[in-house]
């Protein structure tokens, strides 16, 4: 099975149907109101019902408040639930749907936290001191490949682009691979170009 590609931050139905059609497994949905790509619950149902039912509808969200997380469940129609902040174990596993914690990588003590979270997936981006995602940076890949051990599928993101992610999945052989900034003309804005070449990049290894 080729790796799993999810376009992240998505902030039009334009850009939602660019990457479905060119051949997206996932895409993002940003519930964070402090992100350059937060949306609104109303837009992201509109984007959610454009979609083809085969791509998944990910939520992304940072330290939410339960009500937050079931009004993006019942009224948007996210089917997979990705957490960025201080949320406990307890918390992502508690909406009864598939969720992922993703992770600030730095260096080999980053992946401690790993198998404290019961989460069905681990997305690895890269630490930046200015932000929780989306800033473009990436990591050392080999502790990607060293969190494979814990048994769990790997998403990988931070600084992926078309031109680095075919060597970044040969190298690390996630199970998916995530891009936001890589694939963007301006913060939310997505180069279909670029959405384009990534996805055939990516699943061309």
């Amino acid at each position: 099975m080729s790796v799993q590609v999810k376009i992240c931050g998505i902030t039009s139905i334009a850009d939602a149907l660019t990457a479905a059609q060119a051949g997206a497994d996932m895409i993002g949905l940003m519930f964070y109101e402090k992100s350059p790509r937060h949306i609104a619950p109303g837009l992201a149902a509109q984007i959610a019902r454009s979609l083809p039912p085969f791509v998944v509808r990910v939520g992304v969200f940072v330290n939410p408040t339960e009500n937050e997380v079931l009004r993006a469940i019942g009224e948007c129609g996210v089917s997979l639930l990705q957490f960025h902040g201080d949320e406990t174990p307890e918390f992502c596993t508690g909406f009864g749907m598939m969720s992922m914690k993703a992770f600030r990588i730095r260096d080999e003590t980053s992946l401690a936290p790993l198998p404290v979270f019961p989460t069905d997936a681990y997305l690895l981006d890269a630490y930046s001191a200015g932000g929780l995602g989306g800033t473009g940076e990436k990591f050392n890949w080999d502790l990607a490949v060293a969190a494979k051990r814990f048994g769990k599928p790997v998403f990988l993101a931070g600084g992926l682009t078309p031109d680095n992610v075919a060597a970044a999945v040969r190298q690390v052989r996630p199970f998916g691979v995530d891009v936001s900034s890589g694939v963007e003309s301006t913060p939310g804005c997505k180069d279909a170009a670029k959405v384009r070449a990534f996805i055939a990049a990516a699943k061309s290894v």
